[in-house]
């Protein structure tokens, strides 16, 4: 049997142009990580908890993951700058089969479900003045989903100039409106800081409802990798990448604590108790009513009149997550197919525009699947779950690659290694472990469609074994 070669190796023809800058590269975590977490998450949380005290404790905590995992992140991307994000990664430290199931997460989880879910958010945010019936309002949002994807999936396929001019407009509307809203809202609710004066005993219970709670918050911030996945069209990367990843995760930390003290200042635990059980709320899942909180919190601190309109504004803004999803979800599997590990068709560029138009359709099929197929706490959990397990994978093999590769060249180093990228890990072992023990059904169905990608990978292979005579790589397919 002939030796393949998949290694990641963009130096052939048919690599995209290092058109994208610092803005870009800082522009696509912000929107990746900005969404339909922090719009959502805080609300549950706090219901669950019983604490605004906690409840934004629990988001620092959050922070601090997303913070050493950036940090981690920022070494790797520098010292292999290459478009593919974990999938480079994990090929470098483990070998063929982990890059490919982390290609193949990505593929069916990583990008496919929250693409999913901030088009679900942007389009129930969006129809939230129209009162819609429930029945009737969840096909409305799913049709007004799908346009929203396909719509994106034109822009990025046109050409880069597209899609960083339109990336940035939108990030910098969403960063906008969030800034005012944080400073609205601390202007009118700063009489009410005693809703953040309840704490609650400490119990095993208290503990798993926290534990649970962390798995959402630490989703709303997943994100702070997406620039790593257009590592190779970034100019400079070894300099920039690090650099967007750092501001734009401490961007977010900031605004994403902003958010959470005017939540808390908004509604009291009380408060958010009360809307779920209001009699008039007919939703299956009563915990629901909380889900828009960011609305909810418009309304009581601003009234109907401005919280209506700052509605439709939220759900413009979860459009900038779904077009940085659909951006950059496409690469993994651009690098997979020049690495011989998924069909050289996705390797093609368009000609004129020179983007991944094929991997583009390929992964906005696998979205509007899961959006017609999937409650939106469902693709949630299912995302979280499968995202966390490879992240741990990607992020360990920092340690992997400098005892493999100690030569190679690392313009930025992780501070504090090896204890930062420590505390990543093992904190989010541990929230992988309560999901599993918390919402097993999502969780394994995480697992289940990571472990299918055994089998593929290896037929996969066995395919290429049998047809030597194939262009392994794909480059050579490859427009120029």
């Amino acid at each position: 049997m002939p030796d393949l070669d998949l290694s990641p190796d963009e130096s052939k023809p048919g690599r995209m142009p290092a058109e994208f800058g610092l803005a870009t590269a800082t522009f696509v975590i912000v929107a990746s990580m900005v969404g339909v977490g922090i719009l959502t998450t805080s609300g549950y949380t706090a219901l669950f908890v019983g604490s605004n005290q906690y409840m934004l404790a629990l988001w620092v905590l959050g922070g601090v993951i997303a913070v050493c995992g950036a940090l981690t992140l920022a070494e790797l991307s520098a010292a292999l700058p290459r478009t593919g994000g974990d999938y480079v990664y994990l090929y470098e430290a483990y070998g063929p089969l982990p890059a490919f199931l982390s290609g193949w997460v990505s593929f069916l989880i990583g990008f496919a479900a929250p693409a999913a879910a901030a088009a679900f958010g942007a389009a129930k945010y969006l129809l939230v003045p129209l009162q819609l019936p429930e029945a009737t309002g969840l096909l409305v949002q799913r049709i007004l989903a799908t346009l929203a994807i396909l719509i994106f999936a034109c822009i990025h396929i046109s050409g880069r100039r597209q899609t960083a001019q339109v990336q940035g407009v939108i990030t910098s509307v969403k960063i906008l409106v969030l800034i005012l809203f944080v400073l609205a809202g601390l202007g009118v609710g700063w009489r009410n800081l005693d809703h953040f004066n309840d704490p609650i005993p400490i119990t095993s219970k208290s503990t798993e409802s926290m534990l649970s709670s962390l798995i959402y918050i630490t989703y709303a911030y997943i994100g702070w990798n997406a620039a790593s996945f257009i590592a190779g069209e970034v100019s400079e990367p070894q300099k920039k990448l690090p650099r967007a990843i750092l501001i734009g995760t401490g961007l977010v930390l900031l605004l994403y604590l902003g958010m959470n003290v005017v939540y808390g200042l908004a509604l009291s635990v009380g408060d958010i108790r009360a809307l779920v059980n209001d009699p008039s709320n007919t939703l299956k899942d009563k915990a629901d009513a909380v889900a828009p909180i960011a609305e909810r919190a418009a309304a009581r601190l601003f009234g109907r009149r401005v919280s209506d309109p700052l509605s439709v504004a939220f759900g413009l803004m979860l459009l900038s997550s779904l077009s940085a999803y659909v951006l950059t979800g496409p690469r993994v599997i651009y690098a997979m197919a020049h690495s011989g590990q998924f069909p050289s068709l996705a390797g093609h560029l368009t000609p004129r525009a020179g983007t991944p138009g094929i991997a583009t359709l390929l992964q906005v099929g696998a979205s509007l699947v899961l959006l017609w197929s999937g409650s939106f706490d469902s693709i949630v959990v299912y995302a979280s779950v499968g995202l966390s397990l490879f992240s741990i994978l990607s992020m360990s093999s920092i340690y992997v690659l400098r005892w493999k590769q100690p030569n190679l060249p690392r313009p930025f180093r992780t501070p504090g290694y090896p204890v930062t990228p420590a505390i990543y890990l093992v904190l989010t072992s541990l929230l992988t472990w309560a999901a599993f023990k918390q919402k097993r059904t999502e969780s394994t169905y995480a697992l289940v469609s990571i472990m299918l990608g055994i089998p593929v990978y290896f037929l996969w292979k066995y395919d290429r074994w049998k047809k030597p005579s194939r262009k392994l790589d794909g480059l050579d397919d490859a427009a120029p």
